[in-house]
């Protein structure tokens, strides 16, 4: 590049930029490159002569005016030179302002050939890192189309095959190097550019990659996590379940120690009781709540008809509450005798509901009678020996399942449990009794006046076969004693 450089500024030095005009005008028979080389500036002199007249008049600017036009070229002329720098001559040597200008064209054309060289640096940098990048971004591809399959070395050759810089044809201010490393360096990007865009559509129509695989894995770990914590969750459901029933069996058992040592203590009070009949006796609850009841410890079979006889003395301010309530595991209602808040009184079997035209809220014994049979859901309702209501179409056809629990006091909202304070019964029961059939008026009259002692034939009134709980107690009673004292 300084043997270039060198070479340049000899050429520039060995013309004289005023010697040339009167050749030019006294030789008008000289060829075509004789009469361009007059028109050009001195100091384009010494390039006309080593690329020819044609590319000095390329590079000369806009042509005189009124002269003729410039001719056309096609080909070099070059003018021998001698190898030294010829010596500058007294009479016919450029000037020392123009050697200044000289100096300083040269120092500029050096600073230009080391700004270039520099750009090329920078271009080749940036075209390997560019070629780096697209040949990572193929490699992520299992199958790249061909267009972009060309080598990255395809660039490189571009690059060795452009021109240097400041040879002939090309002037310094843009070689033609650095506009193909330019359009290299755009046609990089531009491959970069549509292999991204195409690398999603390819990547969901093509076999899984090491993401979307990475991704399925995660989303199994996070299914099993799920299973294992919802195993975890049931076992400790279990646990908890295992726990409550425990804890109600425990409770079960202190408040049945505690209900034994009450009448025994009952007993040492009052001295050694008289013989009492096992069915002279009540259940008492006093207050209205979710945890005073009784429980019949025997249950119902299989009926398609039934007549369920007591005595009961209200002492509620609103409803008459829950006298009792018979459930199963698969209804909780099968059935149940309620007056809850201002509704009247209710019979329910099977959860199909029957209103009572019963009066019970005058805080009196009374005698209460309800019957049934499937057969077209047939029922009748007596109090005190007299029948004041009767319908049809309750749970027709429908048979009472077996294997529940019979709960006086409370209603059921699950299997013996989950009572509701609001719909407690508060006051007195007793002589709770049931048979497999529907009583006859006169049977039902018979036991209401106590001149009748029938006994039920599924469910019988026993002390054995009662259980209180929660502070429920029970105590003596005579029926028709107790029917004469209210």
């Amino acid at each position: 590049m300084l043997a270039f450089l060198g070479a340049i500024i000899c050429i520039i030095a060995s013309v004289h930029p005023a010697g040339t005009a009167a050749p030019a005008a006294a030789a008008p028979a000289a060829d075509n490159d004789s009469a361009a080389a007059a028109l050009l500036p001195a100091a384009d002199k010494g390039l006309g002569a080593l690329h020819g007249p044609a590319e000095a008049l390329a590079s000369a600017g806009p042509r005189l005016p009124g002269g003729p036009p410039p001719p056309l070229f096609s080909r070099f002329v070059c003018t021998p030179l001698s190898a030294e720098c010829p010596a500058t001559g007294t009479g016919t040597g450029p000037g020392p302002e123009e050697l200044l200008a000289l100096r300083s064209a040269a120092a500029q054309l050096r600073r230009t050939a080391l700004e270039q060289k520099e750009r090329i640096r920078m271009d080749q940098e940036t075209i390997r890192e560019l070629t780096g990048k697209l040949s990572r971004c193929e490699g992520g591809l299992r199958n790249p189309p061909a267009a972009a399959a060309a080598p990255p070395a395809a660039a490189a050759a571009g690059l060795r095959a452009a021109p240097r810089p400041g040879t002939m044809g090309h002037p310094p201010a843009e070689p033609p190097a650095v506009r193909e490393l330019e359009e290299a360096v755009r046609a990089l990007q531009d491959r970069i550019d549509r292999i991204e865009q195409e690398l999603p559509a390819r990547t969901n129509s093509s076999a899984p990659t090491a993401p979307a695989l990475a991704r399925d894995t995660l989303h199994t770990k996070m299914e099993q996590l799920e299973e294992q914590l919802l195993s975890k969750i049931l076992t400790l459901q279990k646990e908890r379940q295992a726990a409550s029933t425990d804890r109600s069996q425990q409770q079960h058992n202190i408040e049945k120690e505690l209900n034994s040592l009450q009448n025994r203590v009952t007993e040492l009070e009052h001295g050694p009781p008289g013989y009492s009949p096992p069915d002279a006796f009540k259940v008492t609850i006093p207050v209205q709540n979710n945890y005073m009841y009784a429980r019949m410890k025997k249950s119902l079979p299989e009926l398609y008809a039934f007549t369920i006889c007591m005595w009961l003395k209200s002492k509620a301010l609103a409803g008459l509450g829950t006298p009792f309530s018979y459930s199963v595991p698969s209804q909780a209602n099968e059935i149940v005798l309620l007056e809850w808040g201002t509704n009247p009184l209710e019979l329910l079997i099977n959860d199909k509901v029957a209103q009572l035209p019963l009066s019970l809220k005058d805080k009196a014994w009374h005698h209460v009678c309800v019957a049934w049979t499937t057969r077209d859901g047939k029922w009748s309702a007596y109090q005190d020996g007299e029948q004041r209501g009767a319908g049809e179409n309750l749970a027709s056809w429908h048979a009472i399942k077996p294997q529940g629990v019979i709960i006086l006091g409370q209603e059921q909202d699950t299997l013996g449990g989950r009572f509701d304070a609001t719909q407690a019964f508060v006051g007195e029961l007793a002589q709770f009794s049931v048979w497999d059939h529907m009583l006859a008026p006169a049977e039902i009259l018979g036991l209401a006046n106590c001149t009748s002692h029938l006994q039920g034939n599924v469910i019988q009134w026993d002390d054995q076969a009662v259980e209180v709980f929660g502070g429920a107690s029970k105590g003596g009673f005579t029926a028709c004693e107790e029917g004469r004292k209210a």
